[in-house]
């Protein structure tokens, strides 16, 4: 497709019938349409998209085919580039939360947490976060894996064409955005997490809502569980699909749920637990079966064992700020919801407004300047509903962040997608995409 002021080639190498030389074929901004259809040996040419084939995003991918049968997979991505990392670069260290929260915008707050942690990391105040703060990070991020999985379930489940599924998906993710939207003011892309702790406790009725959405949820995942699980159509179109193993998946960086479903039991929240997860019990669901099948059976299970973990984490959850007590890092967390959203409590804005005149200064500073960071480097990682979900984070010294760059596990399983489709028909394409769910907005971040 053309664009202004663009011409970006992408190499795709045509594998051939072993009787027939193997050609080459480049694929450049604007000529696509004018790729032969057919090729020496019978093969074809063909583009899926650019489109949204269960990916949360617009991807492109270049298919070989052999009749009905996928003989190469070359992805073509960067239709939805947002230049997010670059974006945190010349903004304040805590406004970068308000970035990397879009990047995979199903899954929000991991991108929230993970930065923070490596701003922590960098500021060496990690044992400074309020332990209230970690343990509602904690809820959080927990609550958030469930909802990821769930539109998993809802869009993998439409794109075969169980509107059922969908309706289902959707609507127990619902129940999540709302208790959200009761925490932050906003469904979407809170900036809720931020460095330090916390932007504002959540409400006195939190731990009473978390609860009632707890026990709603596992019985309509049974639900889900009962239309699915043994539905032969389900079963049929997941099982033997998408194989890819072990082996592969470890070269490929490959991590979440399609390792697990290898048998590989890889979790960070138990190989490098964070945020005083360790203090939780909680399984790691594993299959061998290494299919679509075996990565819809672990984000079932996933989804009980969070919220397992959020029950948990309501029971042991300590009283305290969320913030951290240092106040030349500390964002002012003194805030409220009202009935126009989110904003500061009136008796804070009272006090800084005609009490303290040094506390309006501060105010003004640490909002529009921010804090300075010492000069290093750090990597911090995080079991996102995807897999390691990773910030190297460069200071130089500065109140902006000299380098951000992520380690998104959709990019990484993007590029596993050639051995996750050789020999499937096109039609199991779509099944294999959607079985590593991938979202674009982290991809083209």
């Amino acid at each position: 497709m053309s664009e202004a002021g663009g011409n970006v080639e992408h190499g795709l190498s045509g594998e051939s019938s072993p009787d027939v030389a193997p050609r080459e074929y480049t694929v450049a901004s604007g000529d696509w349409q004018e790729l032969p259809d057919v090729v020496e040996g019978g093969e074809m040419v063909i583009n899926m998209g650019p489109q949204h084939p269960s990916t949360h995003g617009v991807l492109r991918m270049v298919l070989t085919l052999d009749g009905e049968m996928v003989l190469s997979n070359e992805p073509v991505i960067g239709y939805l580039h947002t230049g997010i990392e670059k974006n945190t670069e010349v903004r304040p260290w805590v406004q970068g939360v308000t970035f990397v929260t879009r990047m995979d915008y199903l899954s929000p707050l991991f991108n929230e947490l993970a930065y923070c942690m490596a701003v922590e990391k960098l500021l060496g105040v990690t044992d400074e976060v309020p332990e209230r703060a970690q343990t509602l990070r904690v809820i959080l991020t927990e609550l958030n894996r469930v909802s990821s999985h769930m539109v998993w379930i809802a869009t993998g489940g439409m794109e075969l064409g169980s509107t059922t599924a969908m309706i289902f998906g959707f609507r127990e993710r619902e129940t999540i955005l709302d208790i959200f939207e009761f925490v932050s003011g906003l469904r979407m892309n809170h900036a809720f997490i931020r460095p330090g702790g916390l932007a504002a406790d959540v409400p006195h009725d939190f731990e009473l809502r978390v609860r009632q959405v707890i026990a709603e949820l596992r019985d309509r995942v049974g639900e889900i569980e009962t239309l699915l699980s043994e539905n032969p159509i389900w079963v049929e179109r997941n099982k033997g699909v998408g194989i890819m193993d072990a082996e592969t998946c470890l070269s490929y960086g490959v991590t979440g749920p399609v390792l697990r479903s290898t048998g590989v039991a890889h979790d960070l929240r138990k190989a490098q637990p964070y945020c005083g997860i360790e203090q939780f019990d909680f399984d790691v669901p594993v299959t061998d079966t290494a299919d679509a099948y075996g990565r819809y059976l672990i984000r079932i299970q996933e989804v009980y064992e969070s919220l397992k973990i959020v029950e948990q984490a309501l029971d042991a959850l300590p009283g305290g700020p969320v913030m951290i007590e240092d106040q030349k890092i500390a964002w002012p967390a003194q805030l409220a919801l009202g009935p126009d959203g989110i904003g500061n409590a009136k008796e804070y804005i009272s006090r800084i407004m005609g009490q303290s005149m040094e506390a309006l200064i501060h105010h003004f500073k640490i909002v529009t300047e921010g804090f300075t960071v010492p000069p290093g480097q750090v990597y911090v990682p995080v079991e996102s509903p995807r897999g390691e979900l990773g910030y190297h984070v460069t200071s130089n010294g500065s109140n902006k962040p000299y380098r951000v760059h992520v380690r998104d596990p959709s990019f990484i399983h993007i590029g596993a997608l050639p051995p996750l489709s050789r020999g499937l028909q096109v039609a199991d394409i779509i099944v294999a995409v959607a079985s590593v769910d991938p979202v674009m907005g982290g991809v083209d971040r």
